[in-house]
Formats: structure tokens, C-alpha cells, sequence
């Protein structure tokens, strides 16, 4: 057993490195954006994006950099973009610059619209590549100890892609952990979501998933979340927002109690926080509580911390991945009511 989950894991890390590989691969486009530095400096290059105050910039030469909103006092690119701003408005255009410090224009095609720089918090560009709208990152981490002989091995990772005021987000999270030759605990996680926006700091989300957590008892859950999302606070250095609905589950346990389908409420808060000072930080926190309608009395929490901290540019990180669940009516063949775990890995992002 212990062989062949070191096989498949070897073969899911060719697979993203492939993955990693293509979408990798130089895009070659005319760099003719450019940002106007507070300091009057002219950048020429190109704009890829923007997200909590930081714009990622690609330029001739300096290749892929990353230029903090406050240091831009106005911007130009003839490329179509999804430009969020802080309170939830949505527009489709262009920019270009302004005779107003920290401000830019927002070319659409029946006018233009003056802005400010500070109220921006997303830049996504409008292309119909499936690689030029993709990004994501890849985890690996690993602990272990010689006394014990006890060792983790993770391996996490998201893919999103967008398109107009639509975000598909695939997810999944694999924590085994070994003691000698021999695997002892295993918990994975993956879904696939769409999420729309609906208006204003409105969403939807639909997502469908399967886990599985041996501490807890667990086989196989099959899940299918509809839920709404309401952003509470978003700006250029974070997100925080909360999340509501339901969540209809058909499970499998170790035992023999056969399967159950039943039905859930859920409701989650999200805290998303960069830093733009030296060191990079990146925080991600979210906490749902899942109170069983089908199954009175039984009540599940999932909780996930994950801080990093950049090395590499913004390309690469390291951090550490926390997380914790707990089910106050786990399978007879479960091994407690609660399980968690905490792995120091190293993080690649793209796009």
C-alpha cells in the first residue's frame, strides 16, 4: 500500500509539472502597456493582472515583475480587461491614462469612466486562450520525525480560469501520513466550483466534491454545495467574506452502517490578506460550521490556515499549512471526533 500511494503520488507530480511546463511556455504579444510611476518613471511592458494591490507586470529584459498600486499614478493598455472595484461594480474595457494623479480612465465601447487607482482591486484580462486565463499554484510539503518514524507527505493545488464575471475553480488537497513503511492516515480532499458574480459584492457558487479522512471514519463523501457569497470588506490588501447555503452529501464510513445521503446547512467566513512590504506575506483562512438537517444532532467544522511568505519574486513561496476537522457524530470505526495536521511547503504559482 505504502508503495504504490509513493507511485501515484510520483506520477500526480509528472502530471502538474507537465501542466506547469505548458502553461509556462512564452506567449509572445507586443509589450506596449504602460504605467506611469509616481516618481514620473515610464514603465513600457505588459499588464497581466492585478490583485490585492499588486500588479503583476512583464516587461523586456526584467521579465515578469511586480509593481504595488500605490507606487502607480496612472496606466494605459489598449487590451480588454474585467476591472473589479471596491464597491463590487464591474467593468469591461481599456485604459488609459489621465491629466489626475492616481486616476485612470476606463475605456468601454459607449464612453469612458474616471477612476481611481485605489478603488481598483481587480485586474483580470479578457482572452480567449484557456492558458492566458488560467492560474493557480501547486503545493508540496513534508514533516518528519526520526524518533517516531512517523512522516507527512501533501500535496495541494488549485487551477481557476475565468471569463466574464465567471471564476471555475478546481481544488484538491492529498495529506497521507506514514509511520515506517506503513500508511496510517490519509485525508483528500477535491472540488470543482462555479462561481458567477451576481451583483454588486453579490455571488453564487456551485461547487461538487469528494473527501475522504480515515481518523474520521470516513470512505468516500460525495457533496454538491449550492451557496451564496456576500464580501464584507475588499480592497487592495484584503478580502474578507462570508458564505451561505446548503450542502447535500451522500457518505460512505469505514464500517459497515452501509451509505447515507443526507442534507446540511452550511456557513463559512473567508479571510484572504496580502502584505506588499518586504518580506511578501500571503495569508488564506476560512472556517465553515455544517449543521445536519437529515441528521439532527450531528454537526461538522472544517478550518484551514495556510500563511506564506514570497522567496522568489511571487512565483514561489514557503509557509505553513494548518488545518482541522471535526464531526460530533464520526463512524463507529472512526478513531476520534477530531483530526488535524500542520506541514511546512513550498508553494509555486502561475499567472
Amino acid at each position: 500500500m505504502f508503495y504504490l500511494k509513493i507511485r501515484t503520488l510520483h506520477i500526480a507530480i509528472l502530471l502538474i509539472s507537465s501542466i506547469v511546463f505548458l502553461s509556462a511556455s512564452k506567449v509572445f504579444s507586443q509589450k506596449t502597456d504602460t504605467i506611469v510611476h509616481i516618481n514620473g518613471d515610464v514603465l513600457t511592458g505588459e499588464l497581466k493582472k492585478m490583485v490585492y494591490g499588486v500588479i503583476t507586470w512583464k516587461m523586456d529584459g526584467m521579465g515578469t515583475i511586480s509593481v504595488e498600486e500605490v507606487k502607480v499614478k496612472t496606466m494605459s493598455s489598449k487590451k480588454m480587461f474585467e476591472i473589479k472595484m471596491n464597491n463590487g461594480f464591474i467593468y469591461f474595457g481599456s485604459f488609459d491614462t489621465s491629466g489626475i494623479a492616481r486616476e485612470v480612465n476606463i475605456i468601454f465601447t459607449n464612453g469612458r469612466q474616471r477612476v481611481r487607482v485605489a478603488d481598483i482591486v481587480e485586474i483580470y484580462p479578457i482572452k480567449k486562450n484557456f492558458w492566458m486565463r488560467s492560474s493557480g499554484n501547486f503545493s508540496l510539503g513534508a514533516n518528519y520525525s526520526k524518533s517516531s518514524k512517523v512522516g507527512t507527505i501533501s500535496f495541494s493545488g488549485n487551477l481557476n480560469s475565468r471569463k466574464k464575471k465567471t471564476l471555475f475553480k478546481l481544488s484538491w488537497d492529498d495529506n497521507n501520513t506514514f509511520q515506517g513503511d506503513t500508511l496510517s492516515a490519509s485525508k483528500s480532499d477535491v472540488s470543482l466550483a462555479w462561481q458567477r458574480l451576481i451583483k454588486g459584492k453579490w455571488s453564487f457558487e456551485t461547487s461538487i466534491g469528494a473527501s475522504q479522512n480515515s481518523e474520521l471514519g470516513t470512505k468516500l463523501r460525495l457533496n454538491l454545495n449550492p451557496i451564496g457569497i456576500y464580501d464584507i470588506v475588499y480592497n487592495n490588501w484584503n478580502r474578507l467574506f462570508l458564505g451561505g447555503g446548503l450542502s447535500f452529501s451522500r457518505e460512505t464510513q469505514y464500517d459497515d452502517s452501509g451509505i447515507s445521503n443526507d442534507i446540511a446547512g452550511i456557513v463559512g467566513v473567508v479571510w484572504k490578506v496580502y502584505r506588499y512590504k518586504r518580506p511578501k506575506v500571503w495569508v488564506d483562512a476560512d472556517v465553515s460550521y455544517i449543521p445536519y438537517l437529515t441528521n439532527w444532532g450531528r454537526n461538522r467544522v472544517v478550518i484551514n490556515l495556510n500563511p506564506k511568505v514570497g522567496i522568489i519574486n511571487n512565483d514561489f513561496k514557503i509557509g505553513v499549512k494548518y488545518y482541522y476537522n471535526f464531526d460530533s457524530k464520526p463512524s463507529g470505526d472512526a478513531l476520534s471526533k477530531s483530526d488535524y495536521g500542520i506541514t511546512l511547503e513550498l508553494t509555486y504559482s502561475f499567472h
